[in-house]
């Protein structure tokens, strides 16, 4: 009678449920150190692998915290374009540069030149408003979209003529734009008067956006080209006193 009730009781114990399914029957779990009392040979490279895991790479970690552009190696472009989001073809920054001067100072002839074409204005007030007009979207656009597609900071300041990010440097940008501005209409003067006939009633070159875009865009670049020239000499000038020479 009692063997029954042994075998109905170890049947039972195989039949019970663990979360895990684990049963009674299963051999218990080997702690990671051993069996209580086992000692663990020495030199064993799982305890070895454990306290490397462990322990906490503090110059790894202040190096990456302290990294910037100044304190980390060069990495060739070929490298970094492994980890762009997309591999296809992309333009040069003096390329986009360039498209961004040229399409603001289209879309300002378009809205300004073409839209107050109706209204009988003087040609100075005409001028002063596309000055302001290029000189308030070049400081609120130009030159905030060349700080967002920089890769680092400063890479842009040479499309700039002021690099400037304070209020301050509005009345800048647009008397620097007054002067884009009157070269450019130099510029058509210039053209009209070569290609017209004395006798002609209108003008051989009318302004349109695309025309004005690019005048006003090859002027920038002019005076961009002369801002950095003068810039060598500087920079020149000071190393031959600082040398003594």
């Amino acid at each position: 009678m009692a063997k029954k009730k042994t075998a109905a009781s170890a049947r039972k114990q195989k039949k019970l449920p663990f979360p895990s399914g684990i049963t009674l029957n299963d051999s218990p779990v080997r702690p990671a150190g051993g069996a209580p009392g086992e000692k663990k040979a020495s030199g064993d490279p799982g305890e070895t692998e454990e306290a490397g895991y462990y322990k906490l790479k503090l110059k790894a970690v202040d190096d990456l915290v302290t990294a910037n552009a100044e304190n980390s190696p060069p990495v060739p472009k070929q490298e970094m374009r492994k980890y762009r989001s997309s591999a296809g073809w992309h333009l040069p920054d003096w390329i986009k540069a360039i498209l961004l001067k040229y399409w603001f100072a289209g879309v300002i002839c378009y809205f300004f030149i073409w839209g107050l074409s109706t209204y009988r204005l003087n040609q100075w007030d005409l001028i002063v408003i596309l000055a302001v007009a290029l000189g308030g979207v070049t400081y609120l656009l130009t030159k905030n979209i060349y700080r967002f597609i920089a890769k680092k900071e400063g890479d842009y300041d040479r499309w700039m003529m002021i690099p400037g990010k304070s209020l301050a440097f509005l009345p800048l940008d647009i008397l620097y734009a007054l002067v884009l501005v009157l070269c450019t209409i130099m510029t058509y003067n210039g053209i009209n008067m070569l290609l017209t006939k004395p006798d002609a009633a209108t003008a051989a070159l009318g302004v349109e956006p695309l025309l004005f875009g690019l005048f006003v865009t090859l002027w920038d670049l002019l005076f961009l080209g002369v801002k950095k020239m003068m810039r060598r000499v500087v920079e020149d000038a000071k190393k031959k006193v600082s040398s003594g020479g």
